[in-house]
């Protein structure tokens, strides 16, 4: 399997080089995603395109040159990857996110669910899916909350707990986190095993937990427990951030698909333990 990873600097991007140890990886200096219709790459030398590359910045969006810069890398870009892969006769694999719902169901969401942004970063995410579909050798992935080698919620709770402070989290969003080495194995299980093309939902299994839950988690784990997490509200937390990007209060997703299609989706509180203990 020849495989070309972009976006292979960030945390799923280096959970998959490390799954892939033999593909051709690309990070944002190497290419931009949203000059892939321009750049130099013998892109028929790859059975398999994965795209972990995205502007992720949710509240920058919102800003005049944040949306510029969503589109172009979240829809251009992958808009130019699946007429690539198209004509290569390569398989895409591309990551999507929860943020294309908007939260309001009460019932975790199935890969078939209309999508209905409330941000400029999930519509943008949402105009990439509908590039993608139109291909049809093409795994679309939805993770979310994902947790790895980079900046994540994981970690900053960690730095709060090491100093000692007592934050305020979220506690009307519900979710699952997904750790990116259990993202890049599902990934990888998908294109081997030749599952069935199409959008899978992953992120890690367990029960669903609010942002405060997984806070007071990590907080217990990291030998912090003693420290209190307060319960806020999504309203609350963001009332003096009147710029900051609406959020889904429901981005539990339906693994029923990939856990179908073999893939492993380990509880996500077995998996936080390994995070912290192992100081990652």
């Amino acid at each position: 399997m020849r495989v070309l990873v972009l976006g292979a600097g960030g945390q799923v991007g280096r959970a998959l080089v490390a799954a892939l140890p033999d593909a051709t990886a690309l990070r944002h200096l190497d290419l931009d995603i949203a000059d892939a219709a321009n750049a130099t790459i013998d892109w028929a030398a790859y059975d398999t395109v994965v795209n972990a590359a995205a502007f992720t910045d949710v509240d920058g969006a919102e800003t005049v040159q944040g949306r510029a810069a969503a589109w172009l890398a979240n829809a251009a870009g992958p808009a130019a990857l699946a007429a690539i892969c198209h004509r290569s006769g390569s398989t895409l694999v591309h990551l999507s996110t929860e943020y294309v719902f908007d939260g309001r169901s009460t019932q975790p969401y199935p890969e078939d669910a209309p999508v209905a942004p409330l941000s400029v970063y999930g519509a943008s995410k949402a105009a990439g899916d509908l590039a993608v579909q139109t291909l049809e050798r093409h795994y679309l992935v939805r993770p979310s909350w994902v947790v790895g080698d980079g900046h994540n919620f994981v970690r900053t709770m960690l730095r709060l707990a090491e100093k000692g402070v007592e934050p305020s989290v979220v506690a009307d969003q519900i979710g699952r986190p997904t750790f990116a080495t259990d993202l890049a194995s599902a990934i990888v299980h998908l294109v081997a095993s030749g599952a069935p093309y199409g959008t899978y939902h992953v992120t890690g299994g367990g029960e669903p937990a609010s942002w405060a839950e997984v806070a007071r988690a990590t907080f217990a784990l990291a030998g912090h427990g003693d420290l209190r997490v307060t319960d806020t509200t999504t309203a609350e937390y963001f009332a003096d951030k009147p710029h900051a990007a609406q959020r889904p209060l429901n981005s539990v997703l339906d693994l029923s698909r990939a856990a179908a299609a073999g893939v492993e989706l380990p509880d996500w509180r077995e998996r936080l333990a390994e995070y912290v203990t192992s100081g990652s």
